[in-house]
């Protein structure tokens, strides 16, 4: 994992989480309405460790995250740094992915994850399932922008003619799956379906049960809109601007 500065976005949301949870007054969570977790108070660092060293089912997860957008939202700026701090590891491994070899833009993608993570803090629907997965997504997505200028042209312009290489589609996996989103050839849950199970933590088993399907038939809908996609970069469909279509994949 890259180092980070002292001052990255993600580093100064750290320390102000630290500020906020410390004694003699830690910023604390009522926990005993949400089923799963300890029938008590949680400060929010405590809250975090258990996060991290326990594993909790789906149903909690949801109930947990829509409790602390619910501050977020309507309790004040402490309650959007605590939700944010509870978060952290999580969005650091993310930055920490699309940062890999790109280290230039670290800080960058630092920016960019945290802000993504807040707009959908303040802006997603906590009504439907998996709201940690669709915020981690938003996360996900917008640290991508910070690395897709560059990805944009790996070759240089000077090439010479012949057997040249085809120009290619933007590097990150990530953005050939929104492209093939938008331009109607998979549909977006298609498009999550493989960037969190490809590309992120989540496991398969756990989203076929929010979703009330069988694991094999999951993967089977992810590996038919996985080779959709691939085509897709051999014909060079995702390589140039796309035009939206009706003939999206709902598989």
């Amino acid at each position: 994992m890259r180092t980070r500065t002292a001052d990255t976005a993600l580093t100064t949301a750290e320390t102000a989480f630290a500020l906020l949870t410390c004694e003699p007054a830690p910023l604390a969570l009522d926990a005993r309405p949400i089923p799963g977790l300890p029938d008590t108070t949680l400060p929010l660092d405590e809250l975090r460790a258990l996060l991290m060293y326990e594993r909790y089912d789906n149903d909690t997860t949801d109930a947990l995250w829509r409790e602390l957008a619910h501050h977020a939202r309507h309790r004040g700026p402490a309650w959007v740094v605590g939700a944010i701090g509870v978060a952290l590891p999580a969005l650091t491994r993310l930055a920490a992915k699309i940062s890999r070899g790109r280290t230039r833009h670290a800080d960058d993608v630092d920016s960019e994850v945290l802000a993504g993570f807040l707009y959908a803090l303040r802006t997603a629907d906590l009504a439907p399932p998996r709201l940690w997965l669709r915020l981690c997504w938003a996360a996900w997505r917008a640290g991508v922008t910070a690395v897709t200028a560059d990805d944009s042209e790996e070759l240089p312009l000077d090439l010479p003619s012949g057997s040249r290489s085809p120009k290619m589609p933007y590097g990150h996996p990530d953005l050939l799956l929104g492209r093939a989103a938008a331009a109607g050839l998979i549909s977006a849950d298609s498009a999550e379906l493989i960037s969190a199970t490809r590309f992120g933590d989540a496991l398969i088993e756990h989203l076929a049960a929010d979703q009330g399907v069988t694991a094999p038939a999951l993967r089977m809908r992810r590996r038919r809109a996985e080779r959709i996609v691939a085509a897709a970069v051999v014909r060079g469909d995702l390589s140039g601007p796309v035009a939206s279509s009706t003939a999206a994949d709902h598989t």
